[in-house]
């Protein structure tokens, strides 16, 4: 495990487990929506090339399923798919406080943005994003677990948070 993509719907906590996995492991971290957002949310023009040189990179640990644009470049050079696959009510559980926090606070997150309860009825807003989003990417995930393209690379699905704790201790501490 040397180029790990974790992956799950928007909220499940892909961000944070990654962070934990590329310590214990000391592998670089590598946040996709830092590289996708730009100032006032606009997508940066460099995020593909950016994707690109650091994913040509033999080590790294990414916290996305992809956005589309770079979607079959990460996994097809990634060697590691984590899935947080958890149930709608856990990844609305978290993503609801997740925003609140963060709207809340009213600390920048990627490149200067926050979140602002004012967006909170956006469709592209992370809790809207992540519940019409549910169904679609768990059907794309199993449909790549499934490929024979994605054959030699070794995929974890972790279905509860209990469970993607447990895998992470069995890892050990970096």
């Amino acid at each position: 495990m040397q180029r790990i993509l974790v992956a799950g719907v928007t909220g499940a906590g892909k961000t944070t487990f990654a962070q934990e996995l590329a310590g214990r492991l000391d592998l670089p971290f590598h946040e996709m929506d830092a590289l996708f957002h730009g100032p006032g949310w606009e997508p940066l023009p460099t995020f593909v090339a950016d994707v690109q040189a650091t994913t040509a990179g033999d080590r790294w640990v990414f916290d996305s399923y992809g956005y589309e644009t770079v979607r079959d470049l990460v996994w097809s050079r990634a060697d590691t798919v984590v899935w947080l696959d958890y149930s709608r009510l856990v990844v609305l559980g978290r993503v609801l406080r997740r925003s609140a926090v963060r709207a809340g606070v009213g600390a920048p997150i990627f490149n200067g943005n926050v979140e602002r309860f004012a967006d909170w009825r956006r469709p592209d807003h992370p809790v809207q994003w992540s519940m019409r989003r549910f169904g679609p990417l768990r059907a794309d995930m199993e449909r790549r677990f499934a490929d024979p393209t994605y054959a030699g690379m070794h995929k974890v699905r972790v279905r509860r948070p209990a469970a993607a704790r447990w895998w992470l201790d069995q890892i050990g501490r970096a």
